[in-house]
């Protein structure tokens, strides 16, 4: 697969840490830090994009998988919540040091549906593209202009 996506993040004036953002489909947007890190808080944290991110592919790829199976799905909810817990209180964790970044989903199927159809549509959210890239190996490479 090599569809390249390109996003343009460029500081602004707006405020000490207000970025804004432009897709290479023409979309706009701003990110900032929340008031309590020294934010202006102008628009959604690093954070807030990401676990975004993950809940709209997730989202998307359960109404994708539904609609393909002929499924009554009526609506899909996906609640996210990002936190770092310690690696010693982390039983599946590789890391034994340190902090390790724990991302909480809680998903909403509602519909007329057997249980085999939900949890069919709960399972595929795990194969999302963008969950299955923030749990891959992931090489980012960066150069100086």
């Amino acid at each position: 697969m090599s569809d390249t996506q390109t996003v343009v993040v460029s500081q602004t004036e707006q405020g000490k840490y207000t970025n804004s953002i432009e897709t290479s489909s023409g979309h706009k947007m701003i990110a900032d830090e929340p008031l309590s890190v020294g934010g202006d808080d102008l628009g959604p944290s690093p954070y807030d994009f990401l676990l975004s991110a993950l809940g709209a592919c997730k989202s998307m790829t359960m109404r994708m998988y539904a609609n393909r199976k002929g499924y009554n799905l009526d609506h899909v909810e996906v609640k996210l919540s990002h936190s770092k817990i310690h690696a010693t209180d982390c039983e599946n964790c590789e890391t034994k040091k340190g902090l390790v970044d724990h991302i909480q989903t809680d998903i909403t199927i509602e519909g007329d549906l057997t249980d085999e159809e939900r949890q069919k549509i709960f399972d595929i959210a795990a194969r999302c593209p963008v969950h299955r890239t923030i749990t891959s190996e992931i090489i980012i490479n960066s150069s100086l202009r």
